[in-house]
Order: structure tokens, then sequence, then C-alpha cells
């Protein structure tokens, strides 16, 4: 019995795998038919750090392990205290 239903199944699943693609089409092809290009000179490339930045990540990385020697308990992630950086202060 079981077998006798199943080209019905695989016509059932074909037609409605086919429905499918018929509605999906031209959803698709309006998507990708227009191109748009855009410069911007104003940003810069992303990676880039300067010297001050770095100086205040290291002064901000001293003053997390300070606290966590002072009170034995890691940073916990979203737990940052506020922090006062002071640029005439080298990090060496």
């Amino acid at each position: 019995m079981k077998q006798m239903h199943i080209p019905r199944r695989l016509m059932i699943s074909g037609t409605a795998v086919a429905a499918a693609f018929a509605i999906a089409g031209p959803f698709a092809s309006a998507q990708t038919t227009t191109t748009t290009t855009t410069t911007s000179t104003a940003t810069k490339p992303r990676g880039t750090a300067t010297p001050q930045m770095i100086q205040e990540a290291c002064q901000r990385q001293r003053a997390r392990f300070a606290k966590f020697q002072q009170f034995g308990t890691p940073e916990r992630f979203g737990s940052e205290e506020p922090f006062k950086f002071d640029p005439s202060k080298p990090c060496s």
C-alpha cells in the first residue's frame, strides 16, 4: 500500500518546489539587477590605531590588572569601570 503513494508524494513535492521557485524568481531577479557603487574618501581604513589609542589601551589594561591584584576578582564582560586617560603618562 505504501509503495503506491510514493509517486503521488513525489509529484506533490515537485509541484510545491516548482511553485516556490516560480514565486521567488521575480523577487530574486529584482534584487540582483541593480548595481550601485559608493565611494567615500572621508572614512579611514579599518584596523588603524593612533599612538594615543595604543597608549590609552595600555593604561586601561594596567588599571584593570591593578584592580584584579587589589580585589582578586577577574573582570567580567561589560563590567568596565570609568577610566581617566592621562596622555602625559607614558605606558612602558
